[in-house]
């Protein structure tokens, strides 16, 4: 089976690309209102892309009704956000968190969600996030006005003591529970990991 993409709708397409592009991350989004109210909203169109400097993308959708969403409308005005990991024990309210909330009701105050200040920029994170950067506005990509690609600027990186050794600088994977999306609103578990030796390194032949 083939399809040519502009055989299919802008919907088609999403569920081509969802159903089979998984697990894929999910930046759990904070962002600050004009008034102050803290916004958390989950993005799995997301990655990292580069480390020096560190920058990530995601991506921002109008809703379906044609609305801007407080994640855009707070970052186009503040330049700033904070990308919060999302592990098993947080799941369920990362997922609450992507309803419709008015722009006035922050999520993390109706989910219960606790707040640390950042330290670089004014927008706070959530505080029992495995890992969280903090960012600034790298470059905006629009895609066709109804979609913004967001490039962030890691700044400073907050860990969650017990998964790191700062030593080796490795992540401790037997206490770290990350969630990947699926689609709709499936996600699945990383516990069933797989390891392979070294990959091999093969020299070019000897020239005759």
């Amino acid at each position: 089976m083939q399809y040519a993409s502009n055989d299919l709708t802008p919907h088609e397409r999403y569920k081509v690309l969802t159903a089979f592009v998984l697990p894929r991350p999910i930046a759990w989004v904070t962002t600050m209102g004009p008034t102050g109210t803290v916004n958390a909203a989950p993005f799995s169109f997301f990655n990292v892309f580069a480390e020096d400097p560190p920058l990530c993308m995601f991506a921002i959708n109008k809703r379906p009704d044609g609305r801007i969403k407080d994640t855009w409308s707070n970052i186009e005005r503040t330049g700033e956000f904070v990308v919060n990991l999302t592990d098993e024990p947080l799941a369920l309210k990362m997922h609450e968190s992507s309803g419709d909330f008015p722009p006035n009701v922050g999520e993390p105050d109706y989910l219960g969600l606790k707040l640390a200040p950042s330290v670089d920029i004014k927008t706070p994170r959530l505080a029992d996030a495995p890992w969280a950067m903090e960012c600034k506005t790298w470059q905006v990509i629009n895609v066709k006005d109804d979609r913004q690609l967001v490039i962030g600027e890691g700044l400073r990186f907050h860990i969650r003591d017990e998964l790191w050794d700062d030593k080796a600088k490795r992540v401790h994977m037997d206490k770290y529970h990350p969630v990947g999306r699926m689609f709709a609103d499936r996600y699945c578990r990383t516990n069933d990991r797989m390891e392979f030796p070294a990959a091999p390194v093969v020299k070019a032949a000897a020239a005759e």
